[in-house]
């Protein structure tokens, strides 16, 4: 049995960080009212370093505009905080519990924690326990895409940036294999 449900694919990789954060904003109306009126100072390069890659400017843009958020009760879509940079970046304990979901997941191509060569990097997770992860690889960050590990046992891809999946899954674009129906609303925001 193969445990990977399949790979969706957007009409359009939107590939401007800028449109994408549009994009999520135009889905969820009530995200604006939540706008930093500055970029909170995250040490972009210091983490990058400490994490050993580069991330996704999309959601670098998204993590200086707007704080820790949650999405219909659901998807907690978190950020580093200033003056924690490192420590963000070598908390492995998500890291810990994909590397055994990895292990007990039945699939065609084995799928590996990041540092591994286009190895999965969580970036949100969800309060049933599943996870949001980066496939890195070898183009580079603007190049990554999304790989779903849920809880119950389906993993599957998407093959948009990480702020692009967000919008498409509340906008309702998405299957939202294995995971529930998303509303297209905040429900938690976290003033750091």
């Amino acid at each position: 049995m193969d445990d990977l449900v399949g790979t969706q694919t957007p009409a359009r990789r939107l590939t401007d960080p800028a449109e994408a954060v549009a994009e999520l904003e135009r889905v969820l109306p009530g995200l604006a009212a939540h706008r930093l009126p500055t970029p909170p100072g995250v040490d972009w390069p210091r983490l990058e370093a400490a994490l050993g890659t580069a991330l996704p400017a999309d959601y670098k843009l998204l993590c200086d505009r707007y704080p820790a958020f949650e999405l219909s009760d659901f998807l907690s879509v978190g950020r580093p905080t200033p003056g924690n940079e490192v420590a963000w970046a070598e908390d492995t304990d998500d890291l810990e519990i994909l590397a055994e979901w990895c292990e007990d997941a039945d699939l065609t191509l084995p799928l590996r924690p990041y540092p591994a060569p286009a190895g999965l990097l969580p970036w949100a997770s969800s309060n049933q326990g599943d996870l949001f992860l980066w496939t890195t690889g070898p183009g580079g960050p603007g190049d990554w895409t999304v790989t779903v590990a849920s809880r119950n046992g389906a993993w599957w891809h998407y093959t948009g940036g990480a702020v692009q999946f967000l919008a498409d899954l509340a906008g309702g674009v998405l299957e939202p294999w294995a995971l529930p129906r998303i509303r297209p609303e905040i429900t938690w925001v976290h003033r750091q």
